[in-house]
């Protein structure tokens, strides 16, 4: 193979209410199939995460939001990694009984599928994140104590030589009975996922590092009416597993070149939902040569699309349609070719 490895990033953006992705690892569907089209896929916690629920796909790569817009703008490359040591955070705001379930998955993890974990360590105030909705319907949040956050993170890093930090903050439950009845029964926005956005940004941003984040709840009443897209996270007391099997092999953040390291100017295309185009990713990837394609049966609670931006892309109906182009992009194939009416070069088509 004489060509360079063909490289797709699928963004959709957590918290916003997707119709796909926008639950427990409902997009982890695309992104396998994806996959099997490029010869590297990069992706982000949100497409792959589904509690207790993860498939190892060897050609993607598990890429922190923020550390994803740093990739696409061009500051940081992604190196490719064997093994990662995993650091784990504790927010001293989780109950002993619902602690001892989130070690426990560590450990499971290290005996069962053989992932590499450090110490743990235990914020030395309770973190106390707090939800809220914008008024496009997006969910976002804040953290009362993100000194407290920094500090076991470092204490992570310089003393038990952590390469990757999942964390794990107690979130509310008291989540307007309304929301999370329609996110269980697969409407609405995720409550929780635009908090468990900040406080991964932040870790990543201090300290230029993979990190995740999953959220530790009191377990909800069985209900056998919930969506198949919201019931990854009705299996369990802990959505740690999917996020401990991403960091084990989440490429390292460079700011300069490796000899196998990842760059933004390699990327071929970009798939994202048509309504979410106005993230920083989307927006400096389409400043590059890299082939956008928006799906627009993924709705989500925003409606910013390509034509708001004067940006130039291909709209497809589905991700089965985005499969097809990525296809015919890889292959050096014009979509045009693929279609029953071809014009001839002298004159455009209607």
């Amino acid at each position: 193979m004489n060509h360079r490895p063909y490289t797709a990033v699928l963004i959709v953006p957590t918290g916003i209410g997707a119709a796909i992705g926008g639950y427990a690892g409902d997009a982890l569907p695309v992104a396998k199939a994806m996959a099997q089209v490029c010869d590297r896929l990069i992706t982000h916690p949100n497409v792959l995460n589904g509690a207790q629920l993860y498939w190892p796909l060897d050609n993607t790569f598990y890429v922190e939001g923020y550390g994803l817009d740093r990739f696409a703008q061009g500051d940081w490359g992604l190196n490719p990694v064997h093994q990662n040591r995993v650091g784990l955070i504790l927010d001293r705001g989780i109950e002993p009984e619902l602690r001892t379930r989130h070690i426990q998955a560590a450990d499971a993890t290290r005996a069962t599928l053989g992932l590499t974990l450090t110490d743990y360590v235990v914020t030395d105030t309770p973190l106390q994140v707090e939800l809220r909705t914008a008024d496009s319907g997006a969910s976002w949040g804040t953290i009362g104590h993100p000194d407290s956050l920094l500090r076991a993170a470092h204490k992570l890093i310089t003393h038990s030589k952590a390469e990757a930090i999942a964390v794990v903050a107690r979130f509310p439950d008291d989540v307007d009975s309304l929301v999370l009845d329609n996110y269980r029964h697969g409407q609405g926005v995720d409550p929780l996922a635009g908090a468990e956005a900040v406080i991964s940004h932040l870790i990543v941003r201090e300290f230029r590092i993979p990190c995740a984040h999953a959220p530790a709840l009191e377990p909800l009443p069985v209900d056998d009416t919930i969506s198949p897209r919201a019931a990854a996270e009705e299996l369990g007391y802990t959505f740690l597993p999917c996020v401990l099997v991403g960091l084990s092999r989440a490429p390292q953040f460079v700011t300069q070149p490796h000899p196998y390291s990842i760059w933004a100017d390699q990327v071929d295309a970009l798939v994202i939902p048509d309504t979410a185009c106005g993230g920083s990713a989307m927006l400096s990837l389409s400043e590059c040569n890299t082939r956008i394609i928006t799906v627009t049966d993924n709705t989500t609670a925003l409606n910013v699309t390509p034509q708001d931006l004067g940006i130039e892309a291909i709209a497809v109906n589905s991700y089965l349609e985005a499969l097809g182009v990525l296809s015919a992009h890889k292959a050096g194939i014009s979509i045009d070719a693929l279609r029953p009416v071809v014009c001839s070069i002298s004159q455009a088509c209607d």
